[in-house]
């Protein structure tokens, strides 16, 4: 059996780059030959490591969600979930303006434009986000068995809030707000909630 020849590139530093084009541009925004340029790497080569474009794009989705997916971990892992979600929309906030990187979310800002052709994509976005909702959910379910939450809270409801909270402070991100601003959004979502 022949051996094909091996990679002239490392796959993780181009999916870097590739994330920052797709980040910055969305899934339609992003040209073959912007994401190939940014790569480092001619059109064969990504389809051999990636398969196509969407390939490309769910593994930076991937990769996007291993580097900033901790935080999340840390917020929900905190001990009362007051301190939870003060972490977690502060966090949101301050992450949305990073400087050198695009401003907002990605799994919020690559799906807000596209045609039927990208319907696929908007899917996943969106199961990847309602992934989150489920899991701030999950905490609210446990603060509330624990006491930290009354007795008649909604943890879904509560939980959608929180997500649609975040989802506005990563729209706004990428239409200018500041750090300030978003601060002041997560501020207010806090003084909402029942804890």
């Amino acid at each position: 059996m022949a051996m094909g020849r091996p990679r002239a590139f490392d796959v993780d530093e181009a999916l870097d780059k590739a994330l920052s084009v797709f980040w910055e541009k969305g899934y339609e925004g992003a040209s073959l030959s912007e994401l190939t340029s940014a790569m480092g790497i001619k059109p064969p080569s990504l389809y051999a490591a990636f398969g196509n474009k969407e390939g490309l794009f769910r593994r930076a989705l991937d990769r996007y969600e291993e580097v900033k997916g901790g935080l999340m971990d840390e917020a929900l892992a905190a001990p009362g979930v007051r301190q939870a979600m003060e972490q977690l929309l502060c966090h949101a906030a301050s992450l949305q303006c990073e400087k050198g990187a695009p401003h907002g979310c990605m799994l919020v800002t690559a799906g807000l434009a596209g045609g039927e052709e990208s319907s696929a994509i908007r899917d996943e976005l969106a199961r990847r986000r309602q992934a989150s909702c489920t899991r701030i959910r999950k905490r609210f379910e446990r603060a509330k068995k624990e006491g930290d939450l009354p007795g008649d809270t909604n943890p879904a409801a509560l939980a959608r809030y929180v997500t649609a909270v975040m989802n506005g402070i990563s729209v706004q991100a990428a239409g200018g707000a500041t750090k300030k601003e978003l601060q002041q959004v997560a501020e207010m979502a806090l003084k909402v909630l029942p804890v």
